[in-house]
């Protein structure tokens, strides 16, 4: 089944059967919506099975609805679905695009957020309305590099997960079904080096999965205390997943082993701040935090490296 959107303003909605639609001329003083900083997010790795860019700026992506597999293409003449998941998808197109998120709300205290406010005014906090497409990436990140948990998650999806329904582009998958990760052998997980605490917290995930996904519709901190009922989620990654699947523009990452350095860098020429020094910085912003770290993150300023970088490992071999 194949649908079209128009995205245009985020809070415009048209749906038609055919043709390409164009997109609106965006309202005066309201900035034209950036698909790459708003879904970039989303994206786990430049190889991310079930992410794509193509060279007109548009943006694919494969995603496990309820309703099953489904493709969505956004770009600049629209937006469409394939699948069993794709009505889902469209119908949920306007929190994707930012539709329930308040840029306006966000007040800049400092000069570094002004300026970066301002050069990044596309920027809107997406929600997908998914809790374990963003939960099981986030379990794979825990205590490892990007780069470690970008392969596992790429490995994983490409051999369980289900080729993305519709014209995407090649390699595309979407993700596998709850029943599929809660079976995945233990062997499968070593070879994708997943630890087991990390492989068993997925597996919990999964077998209570539409609990999970029931967080979506909650309120932000409900949704976390949700998430967080299953050993080996906790804050960090559950504010990982909330800020996607909900659009939190207030769930600021703790336990994260660089922003608060980034943080306290940007903010107050501290790259010793911790978590508490961190969320002390960012109190000026409540309501709007993790809006305000993300633009810390986009603005480039990060402490110069002292420690050296966390060594892979490879537990695939021992």
């Amino acid at each position: 089944m194949a649908g079209r959107f128009s995205p245009g303003s985020p809070s415009t909605r048209t749906t038609v059967r055919g043709g390409h639609v164009p997109v609106p001329v965006p309202a005066d003083g309201e900035a034209p919506l950036d698909l790459g900083l708003t879904l970039g997010p989303l994206r786990r790795g430049p190889a991310d099975p079930t992410f794509r860019v193509s060279p007109d700026g548009s943006v694919w992506r494969a995603s496990r609805t309820p309703d099953g597999p489904g493709t969505l293409r956004v770009g600049p003449d629209g937006a469409e679905a394939w699948g069993p998941g794709g009505p889902w998808l469209l119908d949920r197109l306007p929190g994707l695009l930012g539709a329930e998120d308040d840029p306006a709300a966000f007040v800049p205290r400092h000069r570094l957020l002004a300026a970066t406010h301002r050069a990044r005014r596309g920027l809107r906090l997406t929600r997908t309305g998914l809790v374990l497409e963003s939960l099981i990436p986030s379990v794979l990140e825990q205590k490892v590099t990007t780069d470690e948990a970008y392969r596992s998650w790429r490995l994983l999806v490409r051999k369980y997960g289900e080729p993305a329904p519709g014209p995407a582009p090649d390699g595309m998958y979407a993700m596998p079904d709850a029943r599929t990760w809660a079976t995945i052998p233990s062997w499968e997980w070593h070879r994708a080096n997943v630890d087991g605490k990390r492989s068993a917290t997925i597996v919990r995930a999964a077998r209570v999965a539409a609990r999970m996904e029931e967080a979506a519709a909650m309120a932000p901190a409900d949704a976390r205390k949700r998430l967080e009922l299953i050993p080996g989620i906790g804050p960090w990654t559950s504010a990982e997943t909330i800020q996607r699947s909900n659009g939190a523009p207030d769930e600021v990452t703790t336990g994260d082993l660089h922003l608060p350095g980034i943080v306290g860098w940007a903010l107050a020429g501290d790259r010793t701040a911790d978590d508490a020094a961190m969320l002390e910085l960012l109190a000026p912003y409540e309501g709007q935090r993790h809006r305000a770290a993300r633009l810390i993150l986009l603005s480039g300023r990060v402490p110069p490296r002292r420690a050296p970088r966390m060594t892979p490992g490879a537990i695939a071999h021992l």
